[in-house]
């Protein structure tokens, strides 16, 4: 099933979050938030868009 965290840097106080899956491993990482708010809504916009989301390879650079 997996799960979100999210968390507040003690470094910079910006907010984060990672999707672990069932085994505990992290298997997402995101970017900084400057409000828990918006990184709520970072969590919420995964949700709503990965199940659908296609698979591209790309060339490596």
């Amino acid at each position: 099933m997996g799960k979100f965290e999210y968390w507040q840097s003690n470094k910079n106080g910006q907010w984060y979050f990672h999707l672990k899956a069932d085994n505990n491993e992290i298997i997402a990482h995101s970017e900084g938030y400057t409000t828990k708010d918006n990184c709520i809504s970072g969590i919420d916009s995964v949700k709503n868009n990965a199940s659908n989301a296609g698979v591209t390879e790309t060339e490596t650079e």
